[in-house]
Formats: C-alpha cells, structure tokens, sequence
C-alpha cells in the first residue's frame, strides 16, 4: 500500500498549520525496525506503544502502558498508522486539535521479530500482525525483552471494535522497567517531565506573540 493510504487517517485528523507533529516525508524504512513508547497526556491520560512496520509506525494505545511483570495482560487498542518521525516528537498538541495535549517520548529503541509458524519457521512481522498473534525482542533505554501482542477482539478488518493484549513473556535475564507514574516519568530524550515540555512550549509560545 502506499505510503499517501498508510498515512491517510493520520493526515486526515490533523491541520498541519496548528500542530507541530510531523506530516510525514515518506523516508525509508531503517535497516533495523525502531519502536517508541510515548505518555500521551491527552483527555486521558495513556502511553502510545508503536513499533516500526515497513515505513510506518504501527500504533496502540495503551492505558495503564507496558508491564514489567508476565503476569499482567495490558488492554492495547489499535490507533491509525504514523509517520516513521513520529518517533522523535515530544511537545504540546493545541487544545482542540485531535489528540490536543502534552507527549514525551519515555522510550524508544529496536526491536526484533520473532514471530514464528506452528513448525517453527519465521513468519513476516506484518503477517504475524495480521494474523493476530506477533512476538518481539525490545532493545530500549527501558524496556528489554520479549513481548507479545495479541488479537482477542475484532478481526483487524475493521468491521467492528479491535483490541489487543501487550504481554511480556517470562524467562531471560533482560533488564526490564515497568510504566511509572506519567506524571512523574522523563523523557528518554529530553529528559523533561510532562509538565516541563508544557511548560517550556508556554513559554516558547509567549517569546512569539
């Protein structure tokens, strides 16, 4: 599909004149697929989870954000596709605009599927997506380790509401952080807090006008 279709829904609930959240340019996919893992401090408070599928990022949202501990099955609901630089964005979106509110990026990094059929053989990361059932390797500042999403509402065609289980699988010795307080969390980038970046893009608006 082309990148004008993938990016559809995303352009389409945005005015590019107000929010600073990048169109999308269409750049190639990296050699290494990237995830990122972003606390939206929207109407409600969220963590965005997206993981890099051909040139685009993927994206659920995750309410209570990835979890630490196999035991804990975390509700991630599917949003549209975004722009391979979304990866990098950290500010304020306007109010009234979609999504209008604060987002820092908590972490970001590589991953590696590891999706397999029943005889063992890999199978496409899209694929597995498609299929409902699609594992992975993180190789964040935060989160390491191996994941799992799952499909266990909705068909993905879109004929109905969709979601899914984020479930960190159990074994290995990988370093692995759990979702902290957002309101207390740092960027990985920035380093900043929610309320610095808002505060910050404050005052960066009043040096403007």
């Amino acid at each position: 599909m082309a990148d004008r279709d993938r990016l559809r829904d995303y352009r389409g609930k945005r005015d590019f004149d107000r929010t600073g959240e990048p169109r999308g340019s269409g750049e190639p996919a990296r050699d290494r697929p990237r995830f990122v893992v972003q606390i939206h401090d929207a109407s409600t408070m969220h963590f965005d989870f997206r993981l890099q599928v051909d040139d685009v990022l993927k994206s659920w949202s995750i309410p209570k954000g990835p979890s630490a501990d196999p035991k804990d099955k975390r509700l991630a609901v599917p949003t549209e596709d975004h722009p391979l630089e979304y990866e990098e964005f950290e500010g304020v979106i306007p109010r009234g605009e979609y999504g209008g509110g604060t987002v820092i990026v908590w972490d970001h990094g590589t991953y590696e599927p590891l999706s397999h059929d029943r005889r063992g053989r890999p199978v496409d990361f899209a694929e597995s997506l498609e299929r409902g059932h699609a594992t992975f390797r993180l190789s964040g500042a935060k989160l390491r380790g191996e994941y799992a999403l799952t499909r266990f509402r909705g068909d993905g065609s879109g004929a109905g509401e969709e979601a899914w289980l984020l479930v960190k699988r159990a074994g290995g010795r990988a370093r692995t952080h759990g979702a902290p307080d957002p309101r207390r969390a740092r960027s990985a980038v920035s380093g900043r807090t929610l309320a610095q970046v808002a505060s910050d893009a404050a005052a960066e608006f009043a040096v403007r006008r």
